[in-house]
């Protein structure tokens, strides 16, 4: 499940209700007496809960026997026993309004192979909802809402001026019930290592947060969103205190995207593989502790090589900011577009320095040229592509300098029974390498009843054989 915090300063809560001799909203005050702590928020939740909302996703799938379908309802009705059923899923979540022309932003996952979407405000209007981007990297989704008028938005705030301890307030619909309000702090941020998304980098807190949360707003006291509620560390299914949600900065990234009418968020490329730092990296490297991110390789042409960075140079900073980890580099870098250049504090034979290194999106060269897997051959179902760095970024594989890659794979098919994956590299086909999908094409066609087939997944390399 999912969360997002919003930024509450008792400061602003002093505010509103007219304390006199309040302090400025962005000072941060311990309360100093009973009347104080008894303070309410109700203010801010007039203020925003109207723009948070219900989203109900579903999907029904279509029957595998349209004509005994018919013959069926022809004679016996649509009720009669015998009458084929198409399967059907579906998923309750919550999102926010963060647009009058109405763009909701929701968890990917709440609408994830999702074909319905209708969304419920909470002034209990109903709206069916197109998807307008999916983003499944950060967990993120925009819907548009059809035919809707006199909606309440809210504006999503800066979740780079969050601290640790200042109040949040969770709005999302747990468990179904109707929309609920919890209270809690900033436990942390930059949460990094929770196995959520590829981009993980969280702001966690210890406001009540359950299922169908997911989606919802974290609110700060300035009734902003500053997160989008995500997921709950759980042993049970429900709140110990333990939720995350996705900082605002990355949702506008996402919801920018979406604005610009691209299907896909579009990140800038480095060029380079990165690891972590750990203890005796960093006193190899002479760090006093373990921070950082080590270059393991640059790509030759990418925008790292022509910055200057090396394998062996340790990067801390993108921008000013301090990154610990390929996640937080990730997050940290993304946040700065596919404009412009972006500043990398590096540490290079102990010695600290700047390299400007330019935005840029991942080529796509070559050229993808898909082919289309033929029936009769393990192939049947998949797509391959080219290799190239846009399609390593897209599906989050390492980049090689040629190659045919699995970038689609249709459900039950031949190829998903047979056990490739998406991402897979196919590296030769009995025998003979793959350098291009012109290559695939032909060893396909060629191909009589025997299959060897070389594939490379997550750095391990593995022979299959297939057939007599």
């Amino acid at each position: 499940m999912r969360f997002s915090p919003f930024r509450l300063s008792l400061t602003a809560a002093l505010m509103a209700v007219g304390i006199a001799g309040a302090q400025a909203q962005t000072q941060r005050v311990v309360p100093e007496s009973k009347a104080q702590v008894q303070l309410s928020f109700a203010p801010v939740v007039r203020q925003t809960a109207g723009s948070v909302v219900n989203v109900y996703a579903s999907r029904s799938e279509k029957r595998q026997n349209a004509a005994m379908e018919e013959y069926f309802r022809r004679f016996f009705g649509d009720n009669a026993p015998g009458v084929p059923r198409g399967r059907s899923q579906s998923s309750l979540g919550s999102g926010v309004i963060v647009d009058p022309s109405g763009l909701v932003i929701t968890n990917n996952h709440v609408i994830e192979n999702m074909n319905e979407v209708k969304v419920a405000l909470a002034d209990r209007r109903e709206f069916a909802a197109d998807i307008l981007l999916r983003d499944q990297r950060t967990d993120i989704a925009v819907l548009k809402l059809k035919d809707a008028t006199n909606l309440q938005a809210i504006e999503l705030g800066d979740s780079e001026a969050l601290q640790v301890g200042d109040i949040v307030l969770a709005i999302g619909n747990p468990f179904g019930v109707g929309q609920t309000v919890t209270q809690g702090i900033v436990s942390a941020l930059a949460r990094t290592q929770v196995g959520i998304s590829d981009y993980q980098f969280f702001i966690q807190t210890d406001a009540a947060i359950n299922p169908g949360n997911s989606g919802g707003a974290l609110i700060d006291m300035n009734g902003r969103v500053v997160g989008i509620n995500t997921a709950i560390y759980s042993r049970s299914g429900g709140s110990i205190g333990i939720g995350f949600a996705v900082p605002s900065s990355m949702v506008k990234v996402v919801l920018n995207s979406a604005k610009g009418g691209a299907k896909n968020v579009v990140r800038p490329w480095l060029g380079a593989r990165l690891q972590p730092v750990d203890g005796d990296i960093a006193s190899g490297l002479g760090l006093e502790r373990p921070t950082g991110v080590l270059v393991t390789a640059v790509y030759d042409k990418g925008p790292a090589a022509e910055a200057g960075l090396k394998r062996g140079d340790a990067i801390l900073m993108v921008d000013g900011q301090p990154v610990d980890n390929p996640d937080s580099f990730g997050y940290r870098f993304t946040l700065k577009g596919t404009q412009g250049e972006a500043p990398l504090t590096i540490l290079r034979g102990g010695k600290q320095t700047t390299l400007q290194v330019k935005l840029t999106p991942p080529p796509e060269n070559p050229k993808r040229e898909p082919v289309q897997g033929r029936a009769r051959t393990p192939f049947a179902g998949a797509t391959l592509v080219n290799m190239s760095p846009a399609v390593a970024d897209e599906l989050q594989i390492e980049v090689a300098d040629d190659g045919v890659v699995v970038a689609d794979l249709e459900d039950r098919s031949v190829a998903a029974s047979v056990g490739f994956e998406k991402g897979d590299q196919i590296v030769a086909i009995n025998g003979e390498r793959l350098t291009s999908t012109k290559d695939a094409d032909r060893l396909i066609n060629r191909n009589g009843g025997y299959w060897e087939i070389t594939v490379s997944r997550g750095g391990r390399v593995f022979t299959t054989v297939l057939g007599r």
